[in-house]
């Protein structure tokens, strides 16, 4: 039985085309920076770096941790004096790339009516920082309190595509892997939840799919289908 869905955010809930948003995200980062002495292409690379450490992260510390520990190894320890351009970067320059994304009318729809029948999380893959994604979250037309949990750099230790990632989101929910549904338009990312023991849906919308794999395999579809699917659970 399931009690629990989980939701990707990027591409699932938030319409967009990764690269223009990387794009878009990557030059307004470069361009907050560069006053500051970051070289656009140095601090890039340090941001690419910083990701893939939070992907491999072991669970020690949180992403957060792990991602400014690989910055600062980078890029030198005059990074912690300038965390708060950070910051003011998510709460300022960050929000004009709402311009690139768009609102889902299906994720809109589909979050009202499953919201008042099933315990919600919006498992993202955690690189962000809060502000980050509950700004996303916004852009998406939707509203944080509808999910019990949220994944953020802040909080978690692991991220998408682990199995310990997907089992975490469970227990910090209060259920079973096997009663959650994890709904996600990555291939590579989202539908990993099936060896954490979890059911499976691909939304096609904005498929991420660089293997090539045949989505046949899993139950896949609209959020017209996801409804049908989840009446039919």
């Amino acid at each position: 039985m399931i009690k629990a869905i989980l939701f990707d955010l990027d591409g699932t809930l938030l319409k967009m085309d990764q690269e223009i948003f990387i794009k878009a995200y990557f030059g307004g980062l470069a361009k907050k920076l560069a006053p500051y002495g970051y070289e656009p292409q140095a601090l890039i690379n340090a941001v690419w770096q910083g990701t893939k450490a939070m992907q491999a992260n072991d669970g020690k510390m949180t992403n957060e941790e792990v991602f400014w520990k690989t910055f600062e190894n980078l890029l030198g320890g005059e990074v912690k004096k300038h965390i708060d351009i950070f910051e003011d970067f998510y709460k300022n320059e960050f929000q004009q790339i709402e311009n690139v994304c768009g609102k889902s009318e299906g994720a809109i729809n589909a979050i009202s009516f499953l919201k008042d029948k099933f315990i919600l999380a919006l498992a993202t893959n955690p690189v962000f920082p809060k502000i980050a994604t509950q700004s996303r979250i916004r852009w998406a037309g939707l509203d944080a309190n509808d999910f019990a949990l949220i994944t953020t750099y802040e909080t978690d230790n692991y991220c998408k595509p682990t199995k310990q990632y997907f089992v975490s989101v469970a227990n910090r929910i209060g259920v079973k892997p096997e009663e959650c549904l994890m709904v996600g338009n990555d291939v590579e990312d989202d539908m990993p939840a099936l060896e954490a023991g979890m059911k499976v849906f691909l939304l096609t919308d904005c498929l991420i799919n660089k293997e090539n794999v045949d989505i046949d395999k899993f139950p896949n579809g609209t959020f017209d289908d996801l409804i049908e699917y989840v009446k039919g659970l």
